[in-house]
């Protein structure tokens, strides 16, 4: 939803509500880094087809799951010091790749892969482990489209967690989606050692 200003006197200003649900906005990548500098309060996405993305507020159920999630892949990194673990309001540039400007819920990054990288931009580089957490409003189809674009640009291991399903789908490059059922935890061994991610409070 886009908010204007009526063209009266500051005294009697009062804000106009411009309803664009309907609408598909489409931005550059140019435009949409621009949005964000200017927006910094706005959780923005630009799709592969260069659709803008304006993500509302969590509920507070998607809220504590995603802080658990992303605080089990904070503790281990810290742990480990292995890599550096990022939020969802970190961005990446997958543009040259046909891939967009996602925001993970969580994502992990090799330590060695970071070396000579800037953290003042954007990365463009694919991260090793994502988290995607489906909210209650999401629907299922754009989130497994946002997990096929990350297992194409690269990402070695990612996450689809569907509490409304109680399942998690795994996304690896090559190969096919694996999907556990109702879950205890799952072992992400493969690409983070010894971390083995709980989901005994997302269920």
């Amino acid at each position: 939803m886009t908010i204007a200003t009526s063209p009266t006197s500051p005294a009697h200003t009062q804000p106009l509500l411009l309803d664009v649900s309907t609408t598909t906005l489409t931005v550059t990548p140019e435009q949409f880094v621009s949005l964000c500098i200017k927006n910094p309060d706005l959780r923005l996405e630009l799709t592969p087809n260069r659709e803008l993305i304006v993500m509302p507020p969590t509920l507070p159920i998607s809220g504590k799951r995603n802080g658990d999630l992303s605080g089990q892949v904070w503790y281990w990194n810290r742990q480990t010091n292995l890599g550096e673990a990022f939020d969802s309001s970190t961005g990446y540039d997958f543009t040259a790749l046909e891939g967009g400007m996602p925001c993970p819920d969580s994502s992990w990054i090799e330590k060695s892969r970071l070396e000579g990288i800037t953290l003042e931009k954007f990365f463009s580089i694919a991260p090793d482990f994502v988290i995607e957490l489906r909210s209650s409003s999401d629907d299922l189809k754009p989130t497994q489209q946002k997990m096929m674009v990350y297992q194409r640009v690269g990402v070695r291991l990612g996450l689809l967690v569907d509490p409304k399903n109680k399942r998690v789908e795994i996304y690896r490059p090559g190969q096919k989606t694996e999907i556990l059922e109702v879950p205890a935890s799952v072992d992400c061994n493969e690409v983070m050692p010894g971390f083995i991610l709980d989901m005994s409070r997302i269920w």
